[in-house]
């Protein structure tokens, strides 16, 4: 299986458009499905962080919307660690006598997927027509930030991976451990006291 930085980088974009006009859903198969699905959490997560901060719409949607974050969260890196997964499962890493990369390919593609979202919505304000002229000249430089550090992202994760390919360099699947999710490990959910029934 071929791992290119540049398609998956272009499709994030093309998906992003898209998802804005329809209603999002991942098609993909095989590891461009794990790519889809991570980026329609990202995709959920930054919408649903929008919300979140608003204050007309009541206690029950802002509770809902962090709820609905937290959850996409979890799942986010669910899928940034499966495409981990099956990178390893393609590639087959050396696990000896090169040096070990911090950051993994899926977490990479995580951080590239959250860029295509900032690039987005930051050239919506470029062009937002009620927007004062010094606000729309401010987020054009912004803009021209995000797509300096999405290309070098994007060149980070090429250069990576023909590395791991070459022998150069490698990276293990590691996992998040998330926490705060799960009553097994989060103090605050197993320490709660029983429901006492009335009487």
């Amino acid at each position: 299986m071929k791992f290119d930085a540049q398609d998956i980088a272009a499709r994030q974009t093309e998906l992003t458009a898209q998802w804005h006009q329809v209603t999002p859903v991942a098609t993909g198969a095989g590891f461009n499905r794990l790519l889809e699905e991570n980026h329609l959490r990202n995709f959920s997560l930054w919408h649903e962080e929008d919300i979140a901060r608003r204050d007309d719409l009541g206690f029950e949607r802002v509770y809902q919307a962090k709820r609905n974050i937290d959850r996409f969260n979890q799942e986010r890196n669910n899928f940034a660690e499966e495409m981990d997964k099956a990178i390893v499962a393609a590639l087959t890493p050396p696990t000896t006598g090169c040096p070990r990369n911090s950051e993994t390919p899926g977490m990479m593609i995580d951080r590239l997927s959250i860029l295509a979202l900032k690039e987005f919505h930051m050239q919506e304000e470029t062009v937002r027509a009620e927007a004062s002229v010094a606000h729309r000249e401010k987020c054009a430089e912004k803009l021209a930030r995000i797509h300096q550090q999405r290309g070098d992202l994007r060149t980070c994760l090429a250069d990576l991976l023909a590395d791991v390919v070459a022998g150069r360099r490698t990276f293990s699947a590691y996992f998040q451990f998330k926490m705060y999710n799960d009553p097994t490990l989060n103090p605050q959910l197993y320490r709660q006291p029983p429901q006492s029934g009335r009487a």
